[in-house]
């Protein structure tokens, strides 16, 4: 489930780059060295906020999958 949660995060991360840059006028110089941390530490921050408060609900779902699963 974290594999998940992870690469659905970095979708995410790559959706709101990609937003921004068309938002702003390209430039010559190559890199955003602040902008990427930034984005980097908002993502991190958000699934470490989301997997605090879904965690359990998580945890209880997938083994609620895994039991009907390997019960028939």
């Amino acid at each position: 489930m974290s594999l998940l949660l992870t690469r659905l995060f970095l979708k995410l991360a790559v959706l709101l780059r990609t937003q921004l840059m068309k938002a702003q006028p390209a430039r010559k110089e190559r890199g955003d060295v602040p902008g990427w941390v930034l984005i980097t530490v908002m993502t991190a921050g958000l699934v470490v906020a989301i997997w605090a408060v879904a965690g359990p609900q998580l945890k209880d779902m997938l083994q609620n999958a895994l039991d009907s699963v390997t019960n028939k």
